[in-house]
C-alpha cells in the first residue's frame, strides 16, 4: 500500500499535477504540430508540382513565340527584298514615273487654266506620232509576237525616237 500511497501523493502534488498537465499540453502541441507540418509539406509540393508545370508552360509558349518572331523577321527580309528587286526590273520604274506624272497632270489641270488646253493638242500630236509607228506589217509582227518585258521597253523608245525624228522632218 505505500506504493499506492506513494503514487496517490505524487498525483496530489500541485507541482506535479503542473508538470504533468504542462506535458500533456506539450505533447498535444508537437502531434498538432507535426500534423500541420506534414500538411504544409503537402501544399508545398503541390505548390512546386504547380510552378514547375506553369514554367514547362511558359517555356514552351516562350520558344513558340520567338520561332514566330524569327519566321517573321525571315518573311520580313523576304517581302523587302522582292519589293527591291520588283522595284529594280525593268518597266516598273517606268510605271512609276507615268504615275508622278499623271498625278502631275491632274494638279496641273486644276491650278494652272491655260495648261489644259496646250497639253490636249500636244497630246493629240503625240498620238499621232505613236499611232504613224504603229501602222505596217514590223509593227503588227511585233504585236503578235509576244516579248518580254525588256524588249517592249526597247521597242517602245525605238518606236518613239523614229516618231519623234518623222515629226521633226516633216515639220
Amino acid at each position: 500500500m505505500e506504493e499506492t500511497n506513494w503514487f496517490i501523493t505524487l498525483i496530489t502534488n500541485p507541482f506535479a499535477k503542473g508538470l504533468i498537465l504542462g506535458l500533456v499540453f506539450c505533447i498535444v502541441i508537437y502531434i498538432r504540430g507535426f500534423l500541420r507540418r506534414k500538411e504544409l509539406a503537402k501544399e508545398v509540393d503541390r505548390l512546386r508540382a504547380h510552378l514547375h508545370t506553369k514554367l514547362e508552360i511558359d517555356s514552351s509558349e516562350n520558344e513558340r513565340r520567338k520561332a514566330e518572331l524569327d519566321r517573321l523577321k525571315q518573311e520580313r527580309d523576304n517581302l523587302r527584298i522582292t519589293v527591291q528587286s520588283l522595284n529594280q526590273k525593268p518597266g516598273r520604274k517606268e510605271i512609276r514615273q507615268y504615275f508622278v506624272y499623271q498625278t502631275a497632270l491632274d494638279i496641273m489641270f486644276e491650278k494652272a487654266p491655260g495648261f489644259a488646253p496646250a497639253w490636249q493638242i500636244t497630246l493629240k500630236e503625240a498620238e499621232g506620232l505613236f499611232e504613224k509607228s504603229e501602222k505596217g506589217v514590223v509593227p503588227l509582227l511585233k504585236r503578235l509576237m509576244p516579248t518580254t518585258p525588256d524588249k517592249q521597253a526597247e521597242e517602245f523608245e525605238k518606236i518613239s525616237k523614229i516618231s519623234i525624228e518623222d515629226s521633226g522632218r516633216k515639220d
